[in-house]
């Protein structure tokens, strides 16, 4: 059975009123988990990667160190980092983590996405890309904690780590889980996998490691790529591991307020708007442009044709006898205001 759209039960830019078709929440979560202890660095998961996925990164320049790529690229979806870590009774040790999409409970990524579809949750837990759909905005990259994602300056699409849909889909584990040769990588029932890490833990525990324990941060709801950390207090020490991951402020205030406030303000606006033409009818008035002195020619040269006047300032026409009847009460009122100043003028000379 392959991964389908019954499988799928977020997708990004979408919502409450448009969820999946049927999604089949009842769909067994899954898990990996990496025992950073057990890892010798081998970098056999970042070749079977590679091949799984048939990408294939330019080669780099040596930078000093065992990290190799440096980082993630759109053509790197996992990469082992070195750390030299000396512990406070001057011991040093090598600190080996596989790196990748941590496949979070609640993605960052899925939530800051504005391309409708473009991310994706299965039931499972896996967190998958949809390219066809991606527009290159890269807020996966700002939304992601962990700094996951990359955009590719050849298509301008995001990519990251799909945790193998394609191989889980089909009962098949990752190709890095498959081809790890120490153990270090498990997949499979995320109860199962969370139970084996409780008991790496309490072994680590009897052999000197107080802060062994295990990285599942619950900022972000819980990850489905889980980490044995034998220094788990301290999760930075291992190449910047975020010790409180969670999804940025700025993402969930963009999301979670913005977005509905602005949505009520639309409808608000329409609603404001049918108010008005139910109770006040359409504006009926029209802006009146200066009127030039050509077609002020062409009114009056009319005007003298035809019985009508034309009130030029208001671009009104007039009948005839409504102009007669505005000029007999102007020459009225101009006849009254006479009087009454000469009335005024008597009597100053009778006092």
């Amino acid at each position: 059975m392959t991964l389908q759209s019954q499988d799928v039960i977020r997708r990004s830019a979408t919502n409450g009123l448009t969820p999946p078709p049927d999604a089949r929440h009842f769909e067994e979560q899954v898990t990996k988990l990496i025992d950073v202890t057990i890892c010798t660095g081998c970098k056999a998961c970042q070749g079977a990667c590679d091949e799984w996925n048939n990408i294939r990164d330019k080669v780099g320049t040596c930078d000093g160190t065992y990290n190799n790529p440096r980082d993630l690229s759109p053509e790197t979806w996992t990469v082992i980092r070195f750390d030299e870590y000396v512990d406070p009774n001057g011991k040093l040790e090598w600190l080996m983590r596989k790196d990748g999409c941590m496949h979070c409970q609640e993605p960052g990524c899925l939530k800051s996405c504005p391309a409708p579809g473009a991310i994706v949750q299965f039931a499972n837990g896996i967190v998958d890309f949809e390219s066809e759909h991606c527009i290159g905005c890269g807020y996966c990259m700002i939304g992601c904690p962990f700094n996951i994602p990359r955009v590719s300056e050849k298509d301008n699409h995001s990519y990251k780590c799909t945790l193998c849909a394609d191989r889980v889909a089909v009962g098949q584990e990752p190709a890095c889980a498959k081809t790890c040769t120490t153990g270090a990588i498990s997949f499979g029932n995320r109860k199962e996998m969370l139970e084996l890490a409780e008991a790496r833990v309490a072994e680590l525990k009897t052999r000197g490691f107080a802060e062994a324990g295990i990285y599942n941060p619950q900022g972000v709801g819980g990850t489905h790529v889980v980490y044995v950390l034998q220094h788990a207090n301290d999760p930075e020490i291992y190449h910047g591991l975020p010790k409180n991951p969670e999804i940025s402020p700025l993402v969930r205030g963009w999301k979670d307020w913005l977005k509905p406030i602005g949505a009520l303000g639309f409808i608000g606006t329409i609603a404001a708007a049918f108010a008005h033409f139910a109770g006040v009818g359409p504006n009926t008035d029209q802006y009146a442009p200066p009127i030039g002195e050509e077609e002020e020619k062409t009114l009056k040269r009319e005007e003298r044709e035809v019985d009508e006047v034309v009130d030029i300032h208001n671009r009104r026409v007039l009948r005839r006898e409504d102009k007669a009847a505005n000029e007999e009460a102007a020459a009225l009122q101009r006849q009254a205001e006479q009087a009454s100043k000469k009335h005024d003028h008597n009597d100053g000379k009778a006092d």
